[in-house]
């Protein structure tokens, strides 16, 4: 679909917990690691951003929100969330500047002094009701990088985020980030592990995931092939 969406009739409602400025907790003091293997594992982090509600409102007003399509069994169909990307260099595309929100880009820095890598690929995706979600998937910078990590910030709603091990289909570990909540996948999770937003049928409230990457690989790390593109935003 081309051009850019407003989320207008969105049913999302701000945390009576929430308010106040957005602030990061750089102490990390909530943070607890799950180890899902010996070479895989996920650090989870309530509350890292404070003020969530705030980034949500700014974000569902200021990103240029679109709904991709994909190809399934022979046919286009449209991808069940809204999506929305920068780069934190500030691209210049059609002669206007577009660079990431300023306290996108302190996520990104933020992350970047904590794990070692330069996290520079910001990816939003908002799941509008219960029937938005993600399919079983492991990100797509797996394919061209050893070990990528990947970080996404939960706004908004919580929602299930399932964890199995690739080629298998039983979930081994639930989170329900939401409200600021920091999940970050490292080692061999995105080739080893998939993970999924599923569809529900219970009333839920509307939910961004902001995912951060990066477009080089982490020190001591290599390229596995050099990727198709590094547009702002993409994931490979």
């Amino acid at each position: 679909m081309g051009g850019h969406l407003t989320p207008a009739g969105v049913d999302w409602q701000p945390s009576l917990f929430d308010g106040g400025p957005a602030a990061l907790d750089i102490s990390y003091r909530a943070m607890q690691r799950i180890q899902l293997d010996g070479e895989s594992w996920v650090d989870y982090c309530p509350g890292w951003l404070a003020g969530s509600d705030d980034v949500f409102a700014l974000l569902a007003d200021e990103a240029r929100w679109q709904q991709r399509t994909v190809h399934m069994y022979d046919k286009q169909v449209l991808e069940p969330r809204l999506t929305a990307g920068w780069s934190t260099d500030a691209p210049v595309v059609d002669g206007e500047t577009r660079g990431a929100p300023p306290i996108l880009c302190d996520m990104a820095t933020a992350l970047s002094a904590r794990y070692g890598v330069g996290f520079d690929r910001i990816w939003v995706n908002l799941y509008r009701d219960g029937a938005d979600s993600v399919a079983w998937h492991g990100d797509r910078n797996r394919l061209v990088m050893t070990k990528p990590l990947v970080a996404t910030v939960s706004l908004g709603s919580r929602r299930r985020f399932l964890l199995r091990r690739r080629g298998t289909t039983k979930a081994l570990h639930r989170l329900e980030p939401g409200h600021g909540d920091l999940v970050v996948m490292g080692g061999c999770c995105q080739a080893d592990w998939e993970h999924t937003v599923p569809k529900t049928a219970q009333r839920v409230g509307a939910r961004m995931s902001v995912t951060i990457r990066h477009s080089q690989p982490a020190p001591g790390e290599q390229w596995l092939r050099e990727p198709s593109s590094t547009a702002p935003g993409h994931a490979w």
